[in-house]
């Protein structure tokens, strides 16, 4: 049987292919593949278009799964190591791609899209065989670079912009319902809310969710919204003004797990003075010791759901992109009660 017969392989593209498609050198294809930063727009444009016209690379990592040789790692990319989240959210993706003989890289942003372009460059250059991104980036068009290279990109907890690519996120709007919504039940009508960095999509979302039933309930809110507070003493600091002021909340939604701790360690220390209800987002471990009421998602469905889109990417590039949204719900504790009158605290 020669090579030509029906059934055999076809051969892989070559840079070489690309280069010549693009009308560029071979040195410049690589380079506007490899995220160089001097190569012009416009020809990392036709680069980019000539490696996906010939799908370049495109069954390389799928080879690999095939003949079980796949043993490299995915790296993660998280916003910030203090982070509980993180942390819960890289056991589950590890737990998840051991099962295919491979490893976990993990990479911190620290929120900063500038590093996190570098560092998923750095990955790439190191040949993670795909990248999990919780972005900082507001723009993920940059990923397509990656793409091209044949690096699979799946963005968890926060969904990409301008850039085909899986995702897999919990239902945020629907979390700031579930919050309002309690509060509101509860006879709250005067809420705050305390959230992490404005540009956050996160935060977008469940701002959205609160306004759906907060809006429409007459409560006063808005005027209590407080952004920006992406650790514990800002969040400390929020909470500590709001207490100041002449007629102060009579309940608190923080935005995430380390606002809330911020918002407790306020509101715990002191005397018997009537306190505002709490309620939080994710599930820190000692909200349970402590009885705090929180809208929270299954962590390590996330990780899990995100290593598979990964995986599946690898074995099959040219599948439809998916976009999963997994649900919240209420978890519902003494922290969230009918309303006092909170006395204002002296500045």
């Amino acid at each position: 049987m020669n090579r030509t017969d029906a059934g055999a392989a076809a051969p892989r593209p070559t840079l070489a292919q690309v280069a010549a498609r693009a009308g560029v050198s071979l040195k410049t294809a690589s380079r506007a593949l490899g995220g160089e930063s001097y190569v012009s727009a416009k020809t990392l444009a036709s680069v980019l278009a000539a490696a996906s016209e010939l799908d370049y690379q495109r069954n390389a990592a799928a080879s690999l799964l095939a003949s079980g040789r796949l043993a490299d790692s995915i790296g993660l990319i998280t916003g910030d190591f203090t982070n509980p989240f993180y942390s819960a959210l890289a056991h589950a993706i590890e737990d998840e791609i051991r099962t295919h003989g491979m490893h976990l890289s993990v990479a911190n942003s620290r929120e900063s899209a500038e590093q996190e372009q570098r560092v998923a460059h750095d990955l790439a250059d190191r040949q993670t065989k795909a990248v999990i991104t919780v972005s900082a980036m507001p723009d993920h068009s940059e990923y397509s670079q990656l793409q091209a290279r044949g690096i699979p990109v799946v963005f968890v907890d926060r969904p990409a912009e301008n850039l085909a690519a899986d995702s897999v996120v919990f239902d945020n709007r629907e979390g700031g319902r579930l919050a309002a919504r309690h509060l509101i039940d509860a006879g709250h009508r005067r809420i705050a809310f305390i959230g992490d960095y404005a540009w956050l999509p996160t935060y977008r979302q469940r701002l959205a969710g609160m306004g759906d039933v907060l809006d429409g309930e007459g409560a006063q809110w808005r005027d209590l919204l407080r952004t920006d507070a992406h650790d514990v003493p800002s969040s400390r600091e929020c909470m500590r003004e709001l207490l100041t002021l002449d007629d102060p909340p009579t309940a608190v939604v923080a935005g995430n797990n380390r606002i809330l701790l911020g918002v407790m360690e306020e509101v715990a220390p002191g005397d018997d003075a009537p306190r505002p209800s709490v309620i939080g987002f994710d599930e820190p471990e000692w909200a349970r010791v402590l009885g705090v009421s929180v809208v929270t998602g299954d962590v390590e469905s996330l990780g899990r759901q995100a290593a598979r889109l990964a995986v599946a990417r690898l074995s099959d590039r040219s599948r439809p992109v998916e976009n999963v949204v997994l649900p919240m719900r209420l978890i519902e504790r003494r922290s969230t009660g009918n309303p006092s009158p909170v006395r204002p605290r002296s500045a």
